[in-house]
């Protein structure tokens, strides 16, 4: 059974409460035999004429004590076994997570965000009820059932047991094939759950936008459409699932009918007693249950198995850096050179990057422009590791960067992306996202750095007010300088700053580049930019166009060369002019 198999695993951690749980519900499914045939005693001592006020006592007091000892069993093998259907549901979520914190962009491309959303939640939900109920069920369908048959045959009569059972081989044929219908069925209704996630999710972080273009109504209709296709695949599960109880309740009912009209034509024969006869019909009403959980095992292993199918599909895939076999041990970066690096992301066609070529020394910053789309941030990019590059064409302090360990290259680095990502925490909180235990002079050093004392100082709780979902509370400028102050933090050795200050004033641009100078000194600093006057003090500046070097050099001498880099310069500081 796949199910089994992929979750091997946690059966052999935990198979000790497992043990425990299905020995209880053995034992529990052997004493409920016993209130049965008490219950057919007595009746054919009332009959007999025999029974004594001593031997009613006996026999209630016998069935007060056996229910609760019942109860007791009960209580513990359900405590027992769902306590581990939530320890996985616990475990799973926990291995996802770390899962996805561990891949690599291309895992996120290939995995939508609903979809993940499904995993974490449906998926895992199933896959917990399978490992709790769907063990439950199994155990109750082959313990409960062979115990009752077993009683049947022994302490009652063996025609009449077969007699009554023949209905019940159509109830396995039937429920055999509506089940493999529940897995293709319910493998859809995920996947519709996944794409309502998607559709959700767009609309929530794309409220704004939604809203500036009224499109409030149709968003509102396209939304229907997802969710009413997760209803119909829904109801379509739902059907199949309807359709087991009324299926068994039907062949019991024909048990039943088949245990009374024989059992009575038996009795009158004198092959068994009226007490035996209604023995008999509470075993068969005790069937019932094994019956019902049949049918739900089969239903439950099927939306388990698909869950665990899916689940394993995303916990399987690989990322696509690995660590070499002997990593190159570097204390520091003391150099970044590019030899001809050409790179083409996963999903496209055309390279990003083609053929580019710097080395930057160790305190060294390197300026970064070009018209939009040139390839600035893919540039960037190569020294964060979330893509492959090809061997012998990124260097650091002299070593194929291929050659060195991931996490170390990562604790190099400080990245402030152009789309900064804030968690709906405090502002102290968000910039202390890489060193949790700073201490409050750090944060206070880190907010000057990047020119936010001021705005911090005019909010209601300063470094205690929360920022809302995304930074929602903040302006673009203001979530620039959390996220650079957030990056200043960590002091790293390299700083990746791609269109960072694009949101901020010239002035404020010039304070927060002083006093990166200032305190990187020693240390390698990289600027991707639109405005040129965020890297006229870099040691080199590249020029990018259709992911090529176009133009290279110092400030000095690309206005020199007169190219686009000048025209470009030129025209930005005429515009400050005017807005001056």
């Amino acid at each position: 059974m796949s199910f089994v198999t992929r979750l091997q695993w946690f059966f052999k951690e935990r198979w000790g409460y497992y043990a425990l749980a299905i020995t209880l519900m053995a034992g529990v499914s052997l004493l409920t035999i016993v209130p049965p045939k008490l219950i057919g005693n007595t009746v054919d001592r009332i009959r007999e004429g025999d029974l004594t006020s001593a031997g009613l006592t006996q026999t209630v007091l016998l069935l007060i004590g056996l229910s609760l000892l019942l109860y007791v069993m009960t209580y513990v093998w359900i405590t027992t076994l769902f306590g581990n259907s939530a320890l996985i549901e616990k475990l799973l979520r926990g291995r996802f997570l770390a899962h996805m914190t561990r891949m690599t962009p291309a895992f996120f491309q290939r995995n939508s965000t609903g979809q993940l959303m499904a995993l974490a939640t449906n998926d895992i939900l199933a896959i917990g009820q399978t490992s709790g109920y769907g063990v439950m069920t199994l155990v109750n369908t082959l313990v409960g059932a062979s115990v009752v048959i077993i009683t049947m045959i022994s302490l009652v009569s063996f025609k009449l047991m077969i007699a009554a059972l023949i209905p019940l081989p159509l109830l396995a044929f039937v429920i055999s094939k509506i089940g493999k219908q529940v897995r293709t069925r319910f493998l859809a209704a995920q996947a519709s759950f996944g794409r309502m996630n998607d559709h959700a999710l767009e609309s929530i972080s794309g409220i704004r936008v939604i809203r500036s273009y009224v499109q409030e109504n149709d968003d509102v209709n396209a939304f229907d459409e997802v969710t009413s296709d997760v209803m119909e695949k829904n109801k379509r599960v739902s059907f199949l699932n309807a359709m087991f109880q009324p299926l068994i309740s039907l062949i019991v009912g024909v048990s039943y009918s088949i245990g009374i009209g024989y059992g009575s034509y038996l009795v009158l024969e004198g092959e068994i007693t009226l007490g035996q006869l209604i023995s008999f019909n509470i075993y068969l009403g005790m069937l019932i249950w094994p019956m019902i959980s049949f049918g739900e095992f089969i239903n439950v292993i099927q939306r388990g198995s698909a869950s665990a199918d899916r689940l394993d599909d995303a916990l399987t895939q690989k990322r696509d850096l690995i660590d070499a076999a002997k990593p190159v041990a570097v204390e520091v970066p003391t150099s970044i050179e590019m030899r001809r690096l050409t790179f083409t992301y996963p999903t496209a066609n055309q390279p990003s990057l083609r053929d580019v070529s710097f080395t930057l020394e160790r305190g060294q910053t390197l300026g970064i422009v070009g018209k939009t789309g040139s390839g600035k941030s893919t540039l960037l990019k190569q020294l964060l590791r979330q893509y492959p590059v090809e061997p012998e064409q990124l260097f650091v302090a002299g070593h194929p960067v291929e050659q060195i360990a991931i996490d170390q290259v990562k604790r190099w680095v400080a990245y402030v992306p152009q789309e900064h990502l804030l968690l709906s925490k405090s502002i102290r909180d968000n910039i202390a996202l890489g060193k949790p235990d700073a201490t409050p002079e750090e944060i206070a050093r880190a907010v000057e750095m990047a020119s936010f004392t001021e705005d911090i100082s005019h909010m209601p709780e300063g470094l205690r007010t929360i920022v809302g979902e995304n930074g929602v509370m903040l302006s673009g400028g203001q979530k620039q300088r959390l996220a650079i102050a957030r990056a200043l933090l960590i002091d790293s050795d390299i700083l990746l700053l791609d269109d960072a200050l694009s949101a901020v004033d010239a002035r404020t641009e010039a304070r927060i580049l002083h006093h990166i100078r200032l305190e990187r000194t020693g240390k390698t600093t990289l600027i991707s930019t639109h405005r040129l006057s965020a890297v006229s003090h870099a040691n080199w500046i590249l020029v990018l166009n259709d992911g090529r070097v176009v133009e290279e050099g110092t400030h000095e001498e690309l206005m020199l060369f007169g190219g686009w880099y000048k025209e470009q310069w030129e025209r930005q500081q005429m515009e400050a002019s005017l807005e001056e």
